[in-house]
């Protein structure tokens, strides 16, 4: 028996939350297809917990609309809006076992259902005979499922993550995101997930929504967004990026003595003209080569062996770029002369960030 409700979509038309004076959320649009798994991602206080509260209808909008399913839900508390909501902190009542934890939102219907219902939630999570433990008696990783459980059990058209998992270590957080992610396909469900882990919006997301400053930077697929940052926050927060400064002629970079086609597409979606502009240049971008050959000349400055790569900090005339070297049989010590090449992906242009 499926646990979940049918999927629905979440759309955001201009929606703004305000505080007074001050501004969490402005003039957010976006919308999630029923049954993916869309990440708002970004630092603290860009607006992204305040988006998924509004979801929930913890929030209320200041201006603009919610719907839920093509429903407008704006208005509507939390009962109304047919989501669940995972915390942070779990919010497990710690005088009550798995089990009455996992039906406690069942309350108004029939014991032997709400029985059924919880038991099945338990199994999807993997923790069938933990029904009468204590949360006291569970890891944080057990417990973290009991939640998951408990939102579940209520069939709900829209499941919400808040930080689910920022209080476990970071072994535990690998797989309980791949569990998470798992459970999502497995049923179908909808779901709108916060984090500020890049690592981890990237190993789990349909789409990735990046927000700063309270309005969406860029949203895309994870190897949109990736490969193809619109601006410098972006690139410099989905994972590691060198900022640089090159000057395009036509659909090529020129970085110092590189030559770097960027796609016609890239150009033609950035708006941008020949001449200066600034660059991301991701750390596998460019290849470590001998001295003396054609390419960008630069000299490493450190060095350190990390077992599956090798990380560089090398000195060049676009300033001091970090580096990493996917076949580290040999690391490459301090004052080492090399020449650095393209690998044909990670080097683009981006926009300078707008306050």
């Amino acid at each position: 028996m499926t646990l979940s409700g049918a999927a629905a979509g979440v759309t955001f038309e201009g929606v703004w939350r305000r505080y007074g004076a001050a501004v969490a959320v402005q003039d957010v649009s976006l919308h999630i297809e029923p049954g993916t798994l869309v990440t708002l991602l970004g630092p603290s206080g860009c607006g992204k917990t305040t988006s998924l509260r509004m979801i929930a209808g913890l929030e209320q909008p200041s201006e603009g609309r919610v719907l839920i399913g093509g429903r407008d839900v704006t208005g509507l508390p939390p009962d109304q809006r047919d989501v669940s909501m995972v915390f942070q902190s779990y919010a497990l009542f710690p005088h009550m076992d798995v089990g009455a934890n996992v039906a406690y939102g069942l309350a108004g219907l029939p014991r032997a259902e709400r029985d059924v219902r919880a038991r099945d939630a338990i199994a999807q999570v993997g923790l069938s005979g933990f029904e009468t433990r204590l949360p006291s008696q569970l890891s944080g990783g057990q417990q973290q499922r009991v939640a998951v459980a408990r939102a579940l059990v209520l069939r709900p058209a829209v499941l919400l993550f808040d930080e689910p998992l920022s209080n476990l270590d970071a072994r535990l957080r690998r797989h309980m995101r791949d569990e998470i992610r798992a459970l999502q396909r497995r049923l179908g469900l909808t779901v709108a997930y916060v984090t500020h882990d890049q690592g981890e919006a990237l190993a789990i997301s349909d789409r990735i929504v990046v927000m700063n400053r309270g309005r969406i930077a860029q949203a895309g697929t994870p190897a949109e967004l990736y490969d193809e940052p619109h601006t410098a926050f972006v690139a410099g927060f989905m994972g590691e990026a060198n900022a640089a400064r090159g000057t395009l002629q036509g659909a090529t970079l020129h970085l110092g003595g590189l030559a770097v086609p960027v796609p016609p597409g890239l150009l033609s979606r950035g708006g941008f003209r020949d001449g200066e502009v600034d660059v991301a240049i991701r750390p596998e971008a460019l290849r470590i080569g001998p001295p003396g050959g054609a390419g960008l000349a630069g000299t490493v400055v450190r060095s350190a062996f990390m077992g599956a790569i090798a990380e560089y900090a090398v000195s060049t005339v676009l300033g001091e770029l970090f580096l990493t070297d996917s076949e580290p049989s040999a690391p490459l010590v301090p004052g080492t002369p090399i020449t650095l090449l393209p690998t044909g992906r990670g080097v683009v242009p981006v926009r300078p960030d707008v306050g």
